[in-house]
């Protein structure tokens, strides 16, 4: 084999490993993405592949990790500043779990009671 194929061959094997970890990294997850609205006022999150989140609660930045075990995300422990914040209920730090229903992510407190819902974006 010349230098010249031997380039070739190892270069499309690398191509090829590289498509392989790209699809390795991505998630198949129904919680992965971002939702909510980005406003003043509004809450929003943004849920990654290794169930770390952040966002707003509409008055307030959140974040935390969870965990995604089938239809369910569990809301871990949340980092947030708590400021009064006239006319927004921020109720998206009340979440305990979220499930996805459609392009909505339905949220759940502590006992199971839906606090909130957020369109996908």
């Amino acid at each position: 084999m010349t230098s010249r194929s031997a380039r070739g061959v190892l270069t499309a094997a690398v191509v090829v490993a590289l498509l392989a970890l790209t699809g390795c990294t991505s998630s198949d997850s129904p919680f992965v993405g971002d939702w909510g609205t980005v406003a003043s006022g509004q809450p929003s999150l943004t849920i990654s592949s290794d169930g770390s989140f952040s966002g707003s609660d509409g008055c307030n930045p959140v974040e935390g990790k969870g965990s995604m075990s089938g239809d369910t995300f569990t809301f871990g422990p949340f980092a947030s500043i708590t400021k009064a914040c006239p006319g927004v209920t921020p109720w998206l730090n009340l979440a305990d779990t979220a499930k996805v229903d459609g392009g909505k992510l339905v949220v759940y407190r502590t006992g199971g009671k839906q606090v909130g819902s957020l369109d996908r974006r």
